[in-house]
């Protein structure tokens, strides 16, 4: 890629959502000086990947929120989209702005927990003081813990008890095995020994019963919880990471008989919606089968945004076909196990690739701005 494309005005692209994928297409379609706006109802791209430090580290949150407008300038639009009409082709906010489009690409992401997930129409100076207001609660309490044992629910564990190794640590998960189904046995073994060896407490198979009268994310002495085994927990502080979800609330009504029982958006090969051959849909909000991760959102982006190129110089489309399973579960700053194409990757790699940055200054280098200290 490099060279420019010659549109005419009736050419725009509109994005919704800035994650991962969002901004990747974005970029794409910069380079080539295809009209776009990309809309997200933060200011700020949020490096998530890096969101549970954040909760834990004093003053990393700053490094997880990287301004949109100052990347994107008038390409870019704050708001919420509440609809889409696909017969006038216009996108609609909550401001009650249009947004007509020529193109639509949709990377809404999936919705999940704080502090995995902030999926809030405020400013980044708030975002990262919510993050500053958590690391303080997790500071004040002695005894944490942490429901849920997906790759967030390990990855939380191991912050915690690597930034403060005397607090006592309790993991409820409600299956046997940790972390997600398509990681090899031995990735999975060797995350549930890794966080024994570093004295996090597992309650594997159950699940909490009690969940809607605890108090989350805050420190509160003493809190009971119950799980369906007959288990009892005191504890000072309850931190969510359960599963995510797709977020769909933008679309599902426009695109009602294009969706998965997840929320997801049908897509061809090309990554158009089904039946919309200028509708695009891209990252979690795909219903594509693989694991959903910002790698995968990535690659999404760059099919999409090189197909609505083509498409506009009349060349053939791009095909995605889902590779092999590329999956690094950061275990703290110090460690971490993944595996790449189906083999197992050990803790030092995966420490060097992921653990002590979590890609954070790719993020900031995409975005051609400098990462704060």
């Amino acid at each position: 890629m490099g060279s420019r494309l010659s549109v005419d005005d009736s050419v725009r692209v509109v994005i919704v959502g800035g994650g991962f994928g969002g901004i990747e297409a974005a970029l794409q379609l910069r380079r080539w000086g295809v009209p776009f706006v990309l809309v997200d109802m933060r200011d700020a791209f949020h490096h998530n990947v890096a969101a549970l430090r954040a909760s834990v580290q004093s003053g990393f949150a700053k490094k997880t929120f990287i301004s949109f407008a100052v990347t994107f300038k008038d390409n870019f639009r704050q708001g919420k989209v509440v609809g889409i009409d696909l017969e006038k082709r216009c996108v609609l906010l909550n401001d009650e702005e249009e947004l007509f489009f020529s193109h639509l690409i949709i990377a809404t992401g999936s919705d999940g927990p704080f502090p995995g997930k902030f999926n809030k129409l405020i400013d980044m100076q708030a975002a990262i003081q919510t993050y500053e207001d958590m690391v303080k609660e997790v500071q004040k309490a002695p005894r944490i813990v942490i429901v849920g044992g997906g790759s967030a629910g390990v990855e939380m564990a191991a912050e915690v008890k690597t930034k403060y190794p005397s607090k006592e640590v309790t993991l409820i998960h409600s299956k046997i095995a940790l972390a997600d189904v398509e990681l090899l046995p031995r990735v999975r073994q060797e995350l549930k020994e890794t966080l024994l060896q570093e004295g996090v407490h597992l309650l594997l198979g159950q699940k909490v019963a009690n969940l809607h009268m605890l108090t989350l994310h805050r420190f509160k002495e003493n809190m009971t919880v119950k799980t369906d085994k007959g288990t009892e927990i005191v504890t000072d502080m309850v931190i969510l990471c359960t599963g995510i979800k797709v977020n769909s609330s933008a679309y599902s009504s426009a695109f009602s008989d294009k969706l998965a029982s997840n929320g997801a958006l049908k897509v061809n090969e090309h990554l158009q919606v089904e039946g919309y051959d200028n509708v695009y849909a891209i990252g979690d909000c795909a219903d594509v089968k693989e694991p959903k991760m910002a790698y995968h959102a990535g690659l999404h982006a760059e099919v999409a945004a090189t197909n609505i190129i083509n498409s506009l110089a009349q060349k053939p489309l791009k095909s995605y076909t889902p590779g092999s399973l590329t999956f690094l579960i950061s275990l703290g700053r110090n460690d971490g196990v993944g595996q790449i194409n189906d083999y197992y990757v050990g803790h030092i790699l995966v420490t060097l690739v992921k653990s002590k940055d979590l890609f954070l200054s790719k993020s900031w280098k995409k975005m051609h701005q400098c990462m704060p200290c």
